[in-house]
Formats: C-alpha cells, sequence, structure tokens
C-alpha cells in the first residue's frame, strides 16, 4: 500500500517528537558527526532547557552542535540525547510492525502491518503517547495512559500498598486515578491503636506528595486524580482542600455525585453523611469503597453529619469558581450508561477526566487526526476514507492489548476480560474551520451529532468484526451489554449495530474516549482534542524580538487575504461563551461510552450563580463530568469574605479591608520566629546581633489595619494588591495572583511578604518610595496595557499600586476608593451585574498563565481538563 512521504518536522514538533516520541540510543558514547540530537542548553534541575541541533565535530567526549536556529554550542556526549530515530516515517514503521506483530499468522502479520502504516502515515492516526514511545522500544514501558487502582484498603498496610502500586505505574509512564471514599473520616476511631484517623484527605496528600516525588525525578510526570463519593463524611473538607496552600497540590480532585444528591439539590432537601460501622466484624475484609454493596449486604452503616443538599453543592460551585476545582463526576449516571455496568462498575477517573475505569482498570489510546479529513473538491467530510481509518483503528488499539506489558498480574486479568479501548479525536477544530462551520453555533451542534455518530458506528461495527474473527471479551453477555444507557440510545438510532452485535459478538467493552491530545496535538501541527484553538496568533521570542505569528491554518488563511480580518468561524476558546462549551461537549458525549476531556472556559467576571446553571446544564444535557476554568480564577477568601467588607455610615461600599495577619508573622513565638522562619526561606544565615538589630527596627503588626485593594491587569494574570497602613503609612502588603497551589501564585504571595517585611522594617521615610523605585519598570517576557496603564510583570503592578495608594493618602478623604476603583481591570464578577454585561467577550480579559514545569515560561493554560504549554507542548496528561 502506497504512502504519502510527510514533511520534516519543523521547530516545536520536531522537538517534543525527538524528545517524547522517537525511539532513543541508550549509549550517548555512539554520537557521530552528522547526527541529529537534542542538547541540554540550560541545566537547570527544576527548568532544564533542551534544543535540536546537528553535530558538526567531536573530540573525545566533546562535540559540537549546530542548532536549528544556525547557532553553534559547545557540549559533551553525556548532555546530549541520541535518537535511533529522526522522522516520523522511522517511528510509523516500528509501531506499525509492533502493533501488528501479536497477529496469529505471518500473512495477517504482513497484511496488518500494511493497514497500520497506512493509517498511521501523515498523522491520520496519531497513536497515544505511551504506545508512540513504547511499542517496539521497550519491553518495560507501558502502552497504556490510563490506570485506575481499587480504593485503598482502609489501614496503614493498605494505603502503603495503594502508594506502591500508584508509584510502580507512575514510574513507567501511567496516569493513576483513586477514589479516597473507602478511608475512615477524619476523627474516627481506629481501635487498633486507641487513636483517631486523620481522614481521608490527609492520606490523599500523602499520594499528591508522592506523585510531586516522580514529577521531579522522572521525564514523564506524575498525574493524578483523587476522588470522594457525595457521602463521605470528609466531602466539605475534599471540596474546600486547595483553598489552603500546601495541602494537595500534585493531583486534580473531582467529587462523585449521585442521582439522589442531584434530586435533593433540586428539591433542597437534607443530606445524610454516612461511613460503614468500623466496629463490624467483616469490615477489615469485605469494605472496598462501596457503600451500595455493603448496605446489600445488611452491614450496619453509621450517619455522621446531616447537612443540606444545596449548601454541599453550592460549596462545589464556589470552590470551582474561585480555584476552578474540584471538578464534578456524575457517577451514578456514568454507571447506568456504561457498558461494563453488569460485571465491572466504576469508580474513578483517570487524571484527566476522560476515561471512568474500575478497580484495577486500564485503557489504551489513540486519535484520529480529523483534519486530515476534508475533502476540498466537496466541501465535506472525506467520509468514505474516514470510515477505513476508523477500523483499522480499532483493530490497531485491541492489538495494544495483548502486545503491552503488565507490571501487575491484576491489571492483566481485568484488561483480559474487558479489552478496553478509547478511540478519540484531535483536530476537530481544524476541520470544521475548513467547513466554514462555527465551533459552538447551532449548525455546529447538529454537524457534531452527525460526525460523532459516523465513528461511534464505524468503531462498533469494526469492533464487532473482530469479535467474530478472534471472539468476544471474556465478560460479554449479549442482553446486558444491549441494556446499557449508552448502547440503547446506539442501537436506537444505528439498528445495524445491535444487529452485528447479536451475530458477531463484541470485541470490546468500550470503544471511544476524547482525550486531550496536548503534546500530540502540538506536534502534528493541528487543534488538540475537541478543543477550540485557545488562540489564533502568538508571540515568539528570537535574538530578533517579538515577531506574531499564526497558528498554520490561520497563516494560510491570511496569505489568501491579505489585510483582511479572520471571519467569525475562526474562533476561539476563549470567545466562545461557557454555555458553547457545555452544548458542545454534550453533543459529542452522545457517542463516546467512555468520557471527554473538555474544559469550559468562562470569563473573569463569571459569577457563581452563572456557574451554579452551568453545571446543572451540563448534568442535565447527559454530560458524565463538568470542569470549569474562570480567567483569572485563585483563592481570593481574604479579599471576598463578606464580613471583612466595611462600610461607612451613610456611604457606598467601601474598599476597605480588616485582613489577618500572613501566617509567617502571627505565630506563637513572636518576630524572631517570624524573621528566621523567612531568612530561611530565603537561604540567608541571621546571627544573633542581627535578630536583636531588626527587633529593635521591625515594628509589631497592630491588631487591626485599614488599606485598599487594588486590582490590576499583569501578564500572567489579574493581580489583588492589598495595602494595609498604620499612622498614615503603608506597613503591609497582599499579593494575590493565580490560582492557589500553582508557581506564579506562590511567588507573588512571597513578593508581598517580602515587601510587607520591608515595610515594616526601620523608620526611614522614603522606604515606600524606594520600594517603588526597584519594582518600577521591571521588564518580563510580556507586558499587558497601553501608556500609562502598560505593565511590565507582577513587580512592576506592584509598584503602580504603591504609587496609587500613596496619591490616595495624599488627597481629601475618600479619594483612595477612587483610586482603587480607577485602577485598569474589569469588574470583578460579584459586583458586575447582569446589566452590566450583557455579553461575555472573553478577548477582553487577560489570560491567567501559569509557569510550565518544563520550560519555566509563563504559558501554561488549562485545556480539555488538562494543563497544557503554549511555548513547549508540555502537557500534564499526556
Amino acid at each position: 500500500m502506497e504512502t504519502v512521504q510527510a514533511k520534516r518536522l519543523e521547530g516545536l514538533s520536531e522537538k517534543i517528537f525527538l524528545d517524547r516520541y522517537a525511539r532513543k540510543e541508550a549509549d550517548p558514547d555512539l554520537t557521530k558527526v552528522g547526527d541529529t540530537v537534542l542538547v541540554l542548553t540550560k541545566d537547570d534541575p527544576k527548568f532544564p532547557a533542551k534544543e535540536v541541533g546537528e553535530v558538526i565535530s567531536r573530540e573525545g567526549r566533546n562535540v559540537t552542535v549546530r542548532l536549528r536556529s544556525g547557532e553553534v554550542v559547545e557540549s559533551t556526549v553525556e548532555k546530549l540525547t541520541l535518537t535511533r530515530e529522526q522522522t516520523p516515517e522511522q517511528m510509523w514503521d516500528r509501531l506499525a510492525e509492533a502493533i501488528a506483530s501479536v497477529e496469529a499468522t505471518p500473512e495477517k502479520r504482513k497484511e496488518w502491518t500494511e493497514k497500520f502504516r497506512y493509517v498511521l502515515d501523515d498523522w491520520k492516526l496519531v497513536p497515544g503517547g505511551r504506545i508512540a514511545a513504547g511499542a517496539g522500544a521497550s519491553d518495560e514501558l507501558t502502552l497504556f495512559n490510563c490506570y485506575v487502582i481499587p480504593s485503598p484498603k482502609d489501614s496503614r498496610g493498605g494505603i502503603m500498598a495503594t502508594l506502591t502500586e500508584m508509584t510502580e505505574i507512575m514510574s513507567r509512564g501511567g496516569g493513576v486515578g483513586i477514589n479516597l471514599s473507602s478511608l475512615r473520616p477524619r476523627r474516627a476511631v481506629v481501635a487498633g491503636v486507641n487513636g483517631s484517623s486523620s481522614g481521608a484527605v490527609s492520606w490523599g496528600g500523602l499520594f499528591s506528595y508522592t506523585t510531586g516525588l516522580i514529577e521531579q525525578g522522572g521525564s514523564r510526570r506524575g498525574a493524578l486524580m483523587l476522588m470522594i463519593n457525595d457521602w463521605h463524611p470528609d466531602l466539605l473538607d475534599f471540596i474546600t482542600v486547595k483553598s489552603t496552600m500546601g495541602l494537595i497540590t500534585n493531583a486534580n480532585l473531582s467529587v462523585c455525585i449521585s442521582n439522589d444528591f442531584m434530586k435533593a439539590v433540586k428539591e433542597d432537601r437534607d443530606w445524610e453523611l454516612v461511613f460503614p460501622d468500623t466496629k463490624d466484624p467483616d469490615y477489615n475484609e469485605v469494605w472496598n469503597g462501596d457503600l451500595a454493596a455493603w448496605r446489600k449486604l445488611g452491614k450496619p452503616v453509621k450517619l455522621y453529619r446531616t447537612v443540606r443538599a444545596r449548601d454541599v453543592w453550592h460549596t462545589i460551585i464556589e470552590s470551582a469558581w474561585k480555584s476552578a476545582e474540584p471538578g464534578v463526576v456524575f457517577m451514578e449516571y456514568y454507571n447506568e450508561m456504561s457498558n461494563s455496568w453488569y460485571f465491572n462498575p466504576i469508580i474513578c477517573t483517570n487524571p484527566c477526566g476522560e476515561q471512568g475505569l474500575p478497580a484495577w482498570g486500564v485503557c489504551n489510546l489513540s486519535a484520529i487526526n480529523l483534519s486530515k479529513f476534508y475533502d476540498a473538491s466537496k466541501h465535506d467530510v472525506a467520509w468514505e476514507e474516514l470510515g477505513r481509518t476508523i477500523r483499522y483503528s480499532v483493530r490497531f488499539l485491541d492489538n495494544v492489548i495483548d502486545k503491552t506489558p503488565y507490571h501487575f498480574e491484576e491489571n492483566r486479568l481485568n484488561q483480559m476480560n474487558e479489552r478496553r479501548v478509547g478511540l478519540g479525536s484531535m483536530g476537530l477544530a481544524e476541520l470544521m474551520i475548513r467547513l466554514g462551520i462555527r465551533y459552538g453555533s447551532p449548525e455546529s451542534l447538529e454537524f457534531l451529532d452527525k460526525l460523532y455518530g459516523f465513528i461511534a458506528k464505524e468503531a462498533y461495527l469494526a469492533s464487532a468484526d473482530i469479535a467474530e474473527e478472534k471472539g468476544s471479551f471474556p465478560k460479554f453477555e449479549c442482553d446486558k451489554f444491549l441494556q446499557s444507557g449508552f448502547m440503547r440510545n446506539m442501537t436506537a438510532a444505528f439498528p445495524e449495530v445491535g444487529e452485528a452485535i447479536r451475530t458477531k459478538g463484541m470485541r470490546n467493552v468500550t470503544v471511544l474516549t476524547q482525550a486531550p491530545t496536548g503534546s500530540t496535538g502540538t506536534m502534528v501541527g493541528t487543534s488538540t482534542g475537541i478543543e477550540p484553538y485557545f488562540a489564533f496568533e502568538y508571540y515568539r521570542q528570537s535574538r530578533l524580538g517579538f515577531d506574531k505569528q499564526y497558528v498554520p491554518i490561520a497563516q494560510e488563511w491570511k496569505d489568501r487575504n491579505p489585510g483582511k480580518e479572520l471571519p467569525d468561524y475562526f474562533v476561539t476558546a476563549m470567545d466562545l461563551s461557557a454555555e458553547d462549551h457545555i452544548r458542545t461537549q454534550a453533543a459529542i458525549q452522545r457517542w463516546v461510552d467512555s468520557s471527554i476531556s473538555k474544559t469550559a472556559n468562562c470569563p473573569a467576571d463569571f459569577t457563581v450563580e452563572e456557574t451554579k446553571k452551568l453545571y446543572e446544564l451540563a448534568f442535565e444535557l447527559g454530560c458524565k463530568g463538568v470542569t470549569i476554568y474562570r480567567d483569572g480564577s485563585r483563592d481570593v477568601q481574604v479579599l471576598s469574605t463578606a464580613d471583612s467588607v466595611k462600610k461607612d455610615e451613610g456611604k457606598a461600599e467601601d474598599k476597605t479591608v480588616e485582613q489577618p495577619a500572613p501566617q509567617a508573622f502571627s505565630s506563637g513565638s513572636g518576630e524572631q520566629s517570624a524573621l528566621n522562619d523567612l531568612a530561611g526561606k530565603l537561604a540567608v544565615n541571621v546571627d544573633a546581633k542581627t535578630a536583636e538589630v531588626f527587633d529593635r527596627q521591625y515594628r509589631s503588626r497592630p491588631q487591626v489595619l485599614r488599606g485598599a485593594t487594588y486590582k490590576l491587569n499583569t501578564p500572567l494574570g489579574v493581580a489583588y494588591i492589598t495595602i494595609n497602613d498604620s499612622n498614615g503609612t503603608p506597613i503591609e502588603l497582599f499579593l494575590n495572583v493565580g490560582k492557589a497551589g500553582s508557581d506564579v501564585f506562590a511567588m507573588s504571595e512571597a513578593l508581598g511578604r517580602v515587601c510587607s517585611l520591608f515595610l515594616r522594617y526601620g523608620d526611614h521615610g522614603n522606604k515606600v518610595q524606594l520600594l517603588i523605585k526597584h519594582l518600577k519598570g521591571i521588564g518580563g517576557s510580556g507586558a499587558t496595557g497601553f501608556g500609562p496603564n502598560r505593565i511590565e510583570s507582577i513587580g512592576d503592578a506592584v509598584a503602580k499600586a504603591l504609587e496609587m495608594h500613596l496619591e490616595a493618602l495624599n488627597a481629601a478623604p475618600g479619594h483612595a476608593e477612587q483610586a482603587a476603583t480607577a485602577a485598569p481591570a474589569a469588574p470583578t464578577g460579584t459586583a458586575a451585574s447582569a446589566a452590566e454585561k450583557p455579553h461575555h467577550n472573553h478577548a477582553a480579559h487577560a489570560t491567567s498563565l501559569d509557569l510550565c514545569p518544563s520550560c519555566g515560561s509563563a504559558s501554561l493554560v488549562n485545556m480539555e481538563g488538562c494543563k497544557t504549554c503554549s511555548t513547549c507542548g508540555y502537557s500534564r496528561c499526556s
């Protein structure tokens, strides 16, 4: 079968390919002149940098490399990554042969090597990252992206066993999901040690911490999903855990919601938080986190607390509004729709939420690149070629099940019994642009129903054909399989699918999954997953400065239409309303037997009430889960707590707030302790004499301070800067930027604390001006605003806030409020009325970015339910 020669990858695409997916040479000492290599150009333990280049000379262990930019660098062989594969064609050959190798006869192996090579060619099928990196390259690397391990046994040994299982899977490149509901609640009695439990959430912190260690130590970072069921007594602690810095920082969080809970919310009923009676003699042997199964056995359940369902729901919504977590999975509905409902219940999802799995469940992923199936001659989808690619791809994924190594026997037994696969898509947004269909429009919903219905039909017919040849999955029971919610919908729309399954059987319990494809989608140069493009234009930094560039499809249109604006069907994630995102997700979910990784992007002024309506809309439309990201969302409790906002008599609401002291300055051991704590963080040695001088000159914080909060746009998101005064002079500064738990949030908090320390130290009167002098004009990788409102960095924003504050202090009473509200930013979501914002224009808001753990640039965005870097292509989930 003739193949099409792909163009050589360039730029970021080539770097991603060579770094993550090309087969590596284990011995870099084999490097020779002419080899293409990755060279370590920045040997930083946290933010290393690699560049692609060609070896132009070697003397001993020293090499000279000409980078793709033309720059020549000196290095050593130890700092090189030498790849055996330097083009996609070489990888496609390896993958086709490896995945076809499990076929029964030489004739079948030859036939399917050619067919797999056909779908791989020109990126029609883009294998999941684990398959691309491992198949035919290593007998140790898993080819599965997704794992869910059983809920921990409620004992120290059980928790440690779960920790070991999680570590082993992550170290081989798999992402892990864990449901914590099996662990007894906080303060529950632990009879064996005559003590009380620290609770499920605290053990989740242990799993999170370990994931962080794996993230620091490996080339493929750990990814973790933690979930808890809506009946667990620690539910509220779990929902709000990320509002406290440092407890859980390396995991995504979601709450498993039942139909009964949603009904209780609708009817405004009470909700019981319960847990099995741990004194039951069978507790240690029988309890596994399945409350329904426990109750079915007639086992006792202890009521811990009765709460109002709407209060719990509001807490979930408010937390998601503040910090994008927790997400929600409608787990009871998920199981009603699941094809494995009758033998293997879904208990958790993988880290990005697209793959619900049973205990010991796994799933292998790949994506059809829809951008390759545009028929320009008909201005339509190339349906016939798409159908052929889908059918070959289902067999490709089914063969992966027999090719991958299994590091836990339990994973092997479970997967062999159900043969779960997850075929998804990328390039949807690009295909729709070529068709002139605006993502999120009513027309697009009709198109998506047709497109993904076609994909589902072809995939199920393919699985039935494989079952006829090789046999159905062992747990297949035709009548029960066809009774699942998903199959009832499928057979009603496509009777031929039901007939094929009754006649031939079914090879795979599930076939379809819409996963994020951050790294692989960026590598092949198309839109990722089912998401719209995040932006069509961006800036690239080079030795010549910043250059505006466009994504390829936008550049093509610009080249054909010079001087014109992109038409309205070129839509970005931030142009769409949050409801557009949810309706699109629901339209595709109808045809996906697993789930979808997708983020509903919301503007900064999106309110809590709007968030509530969005979550309820997702439930009503049949989404299995929902995650939102409100632009600039963060933990702003100290700035938005209702009782902290004071109103002057006879005046409108003031901007002054009473705030507690930062934790570092309120310990019982006094200011000496605060100094040593801060000095330790800054790696400064403080001797006793210095501390004594500091104690004499450092001004303690009064019990109550008043000040003003300034809201300023920065290149890294909206900054909330609170400046409090004592005796008419600024004495402390609070700084919040970004989401709680992010690096940007941590560094901005640190800057605020250091500024507070400086403001309280000494009696010299010009210290505020000195602080402004040293912070003003500090530049970063970008800027926001124009003229006097231009802000170069977070530090520059602090300087401007201090200038406005000094101006307000020197003006007439009441001017502070005017200065604060004059800051160049949009009104907050809680203050803006519906009349003030009849339409959400996402483009008008600064996008809040975080630091990429791979390249260190401030370009990490929330896409497809995952963190993705728009600079280096890093994706936390792929």
